[in-house]
């Protein structure tokens, strides 16, 4: 008589969850550092619009701005609302102009302060790096 077999056994099927589950614990580390990086290219983004914004505004006065970008009196004089800086990771008391360059570059530093940002923070550099 012949015996044919149709499942799998116990050990077979412990295995396959063995191994889901190393690759899981594997995987997970990985993943949380590409959804920080996507916090941060909010921050990037938002940043860059500072930059231009800056470099307009001395184009047309010959001088720069620097601080913190909490200050309406700033955000008016750049053209800027208030709530053009609020995402969902960081808002306007996050980004800091640190230096104008002399040809009107700025460095904009961010620090995340909502309970959801990535924490540290990061730094546009006037030769346009993201550190």
């Amino acid at each position: 008589m012949k015996l044919s077999r149709t499942a799998f056994t116990l050990i077979e099927l412990m295995v396959v969850v063995l191994i889901v589950g190393i690759l899981a614990a594997a995987a997970i580390p990985i993943m949380r550092g590409r959804v920080d990086d996507s916090k941060w290219a909010e921050a990037n983004a938002t940043a860059g619009m500072i930059r231009k914004t800056v470099r307009i505004y001395f184009l047309e006065t010959g001088s720069g701005i620097t601080g913190p970008l909490n200050d309406a009196a700033k955000l008016k004089a750049l053209g800027i609302e208030m709530d053009e800086l609020d995402g969902t990771y960081f808002s306007a008391k996050d980004y800091n102009i640190t230096a104008v360059d002399s040809k009107g570059i700025a460095t904009v530093k961010v620090t995340g302060s909502q309970i959801n940002a990535p924490s540290g923070s990061k730094t546009l550099t006037a030769d346009g790096d993201w550190e």
